[in-house]
């Protein structure tokens, strides 16, 4: 339903419920998704295709339409009352986590500063296939709808996507980016540069933030791939190493395993000469080639 509302490139309101995923539910759950769609829609008197619905939860679970309808009645008066507040939001939409994951950010442009501000869930079932997540990102930059999605696509892919809990993908992964344009302009190529970097930070901080929250998670773990041929194959490397069970119990004992992380780079696809890799964990190298080291591995 998203999907469908986005391609006019203009939204008005994000409808966001934790507890039920609303997916394998079938024309009831799509049902269900146009129905409390309609109910924002109406309290705010804005168009029904201008509210966008994101789901967390269980999957197979129906929405609990009457609960949702009662809520949105609730939030609606206390907008009206001025007694909404954004960071009641990001702790409503928890599940498994266990603190609220909101990050901000304010960029200089033509006409004045902008802010970026963000908040995100996810703890379990987080890889990088969109990260297994929900995240709504707002801001009050001017900028073309064209150039926000083309930003928020590349800056996805470096924070994001790059993400990984415990290697399982979801059914409701989603990242919504919605500007006012009441602030300042993006509009030389220095001021663009400047936004989209604002937006990365706030969205590489809310995945480190997942990447932290992790069920179970004991550790952050950074893995940085150096040399590589291709950025495709620097990717594959992390992302093997990262989501291999034997590096993780490695790194969980505390120990610098460094096999561990050869033999995961080995499987990864990434083309390597073994005789030319180095390993760093916290940057003390722990493996070194013969030959000046082609590719790095720091954890």
């Amino acid at each position: 339903l998203s999907r469908a509302r986005l391609r006019s490139g203009r939204a008005r309101a994000v409808l966001i419920n934790s507890g039920s995923a609303n997916a394998c539910t079938g024309a009831a759950g799509l049902a269900a998704a146009r129905e409390t769609s309609s109910t924002v829609a109406d309290a705010w008197g804005i168009a029904s295709a201008g509210v966008l619905v994101a789901s967390t939860g269980v999957i197979g679970k129906p929405l609990p339409v009457k609960a949702i309808v009662a809520g949105v009645g609730q939030l609606h008066r206390a907008w009206r009352a001025g007694r909404d507040d954004p960071r009641q939001a990001a702790r409503a939409i928890m599940t498994t986590d266990t603190v609220p994951k909101i990050a901000s950010a304010t960029v200089r442009l033509h006409g004045g500063a902008a802010r970026v501000w963000g908040m995100a869930k996810g703890s379990g079932m987080i890889a990088p296939n969109m990260a297994t997540m929900l995240a709504c990102v707002l801001t009050d930059a001017a900028i073309p709808t064209g150039e926000l999605r083309s930003a928020l696509r590349a800056v996805a892919d470096r924070t994001f996507n790059c993400v990984t809990v415990d290697g399982d993908t979801s059914t409701n992964d989603c990242l919504f980016l919605l500007a006012s344009g009441r602030g300042g302009a993006a509009r030389s190529a220095g001021e663009k540069a400047r936004f989209r970097g604002g937006l990365e930070d706030v969205c590489r901080e809310l995945a480190r933030m997942i990447a932290r929250d992790g069920e179970g998670a004991t550790k952050l773990v950074t893995v940085e791939v150096r040399g590589a041929r291709t950025a495709s194959e620097a990717r594959a490397a992390a992302r093997t190493v990262s989501e291999s069970p034997l590096v993780k119990t490695a790194l969980y004992g505390a120990d610098a395993n460094w096999g561990r992380v050869l033999a995961a780079v080995g499987r990864s696809g990434a083309r390597f000469d073994p005789n030319r890799v180095s390993v760093r964990f916290n940057g003390l190298l722990v493996a070194r080639g013969d030959r000046d080291d082609a590719l790095g591995v720091d954890l």
